[in-house]
């Protein structure tokens, strides 16, 4: 990733997380107010490391998001803008289209439902398909499926290519990006609060030198929560320096590991486009399904399990300090229990991948064992309430300073609504952290 070579330390406004939302946010802030400095921090040696390449790379529609919701709002304005960035700039994107398949009669409401709110959400153009031949039409080997919701505009991006762009608009802007910053603390000078051009917060990192901003806002993805508290937490250690005044708590993190498998090749030609199950809404997770790529592989799954480490891809990739700062959350335990049954299937498919075929031939029969193999894995960042229910909208928060701001739960659509929400955090930090005045 090339960098720029703005000299010093001080800038207007860092952004912490080299993600999709934090280059996108980054990008969206430079096209507004070029003047001000910025900073993108990182503490990997690229952009995209974690959950923005490591995903099944969709572009959602926004069908299943509550009508109302931020989801809502931003996937289907996110995914139009994501559309008209991957042609401007010739980034690989298709448009395969979505089928979410009923297999059985008692999916045939909860199917009406989804139509019913993708509908009210605005998503453009689905379609009820009400019998096999209608399915076998969009997709010819999906011969167990009884009805099936169309979605023709979902589709496919690498959005790993589609961040490193967003950090090449920033650096074209005048930005300047700094990888290997870990971020380990923030500090507020007090001397420097009460200054109008002043840099009141110092970011530190775990090496190297710290730097200083006037306004910080945060996208740290899988270690939101961590950074968050950063400034959330009063330290009277020094007598020039203080914290903001603290709001509510960020919502804790809890990371749960997907496991794909992929068609061997010369089988990708089973699926056209995405095949969905129905979702049960009893579970947390969306279920497996078939996910062609933008490189002509199909993606099959994924599990989802409680990873043992935040950035753990492997089954024996543990952190004490993550798996214990899991186990603490009153709200894990009470997800665990309300979904032992799902929970040990997902298990089960993490040992047996044919435990997970026999899914996925719910809806393509003709798949076979012999047609899959072992494929890459990735970790979500999910935002989990004490009650035990998944956060379900993404989280924007800020201190009562005016100063900082944090995308505290960005999961899936985030990626899909990435400039979306760019848009939406730089509305925000304009309006609480003056950002259009610095």
């Amino acid at each position: 990733q090339p960098l720029s070579t703005m000299p010093g330390h001080r800038f207007d406004l860092a952004i912490v997380g080299g993600g999709i939302v934090g280059a996108a946010t980054a990008r969206e802030v430079t096209k507004r107010w070029p003047k001000l400095r910025c900073l993108l921090l990182e503490k990997e040696s690229g952009l995209a490391r974690h959950q923005s390449g490591h995903n099944s790379g969709v572009i959602h529609a926004g069908i299943y998001y509550q009508p109302g919701s931020l989801k809502a709002k931003l996937c289907v304005r996110g995914m139009r803008l994501m559309y008209d960035y991957c042609d401007a700039r010739r980034l690989p994107c298709k448009k395969v289209g979505k089928l979410i398949v009923a297999t059985r009669e008692g999916e045939f409401d909860r199917l009406a439902e989804l139509k019913r709110r993708g509908e009210e959400n605005r998503v453009p153009d689905l379609r009820l398909l009400t019998n096999q031949s209608e399915i076998l039409a969009v997709e010819p080997n999906c011969t167990g499926g009884l009805r099936a919701l169309h979605s023709p505009h979902t589709g496919i991006a690498d959005f790993g290519a589609v961040t490193r762009s967003f950090g090449d608009d920033f650096l074209t802007s005048g930005g300047e990006i700094r990888l290997g910053f870990e971020l380990t603390s923030v500090r507020f000078d007090s001397a420097q609060l009460s200054e109008p051009n002043g840099y009141p917060l110092t970011l530190q990192p775990a090496t190297g030198e710290s730097v200083s901003c006037r306004r910080l806002i945060t996208c740290a993805g899988l270690h939101s929560d961590r950074v968050a508290a950063m400034t959330l937490t009063k330290d009277d250690a020094s007598s020039d320096s203080k914290t903001a005044q603290s709001p509510p708590p960020p919502p804790s993190i809890v990371p749960f590991r997907g496991d794909y498998l992929v068609l061997r090749p010369g089988r990708e030609s089973l699926v056209r486009g995405n095949i969905y199950p129905v979702p049960d809404p009893r579970f947390p997770f969306l279920g497996v399904h078939f996910t062609p790529r933008v490189d002509g592989s199909v993606w099959l799954g994924p599990n989802a399990v409680l990873a043992f480490k935040r950035e753990g891809y492997g089954l024996w990739d543990i952190s004490a300090r993550d798996l214990a700062d899991a186990l603490s959350k009153p709200g894990l335990w009470r997800l665990l229990a309300a979904n032992i049954g799902p929970g040990l299937r997902e298990l089960r498919r993490v040992i047996d991948t044919g435990a997970m075929v026999e899914e996925l031939r719910r809806f393509v029969p003709s798949l076979s064992r012999d047609d899959v193999a072992r494929g890459p894995s990735g970790v979500r960042a999910q935002a989990l309430a004490d009650t035990g229910a998944l956060v379900d909208d993404f989280v924007i928060v800020g201190d009562s300073e005016g100063r900082v701001m944090h995308v505290c739960n960005a999961p899936s659509p985030a990626a899909t609504s990435s400039l979306a929400i760019a848009e939406f955090v730089a509305d925000r930090a304009n309006e609480k952290l003056g950002l259009g005045l610095l």
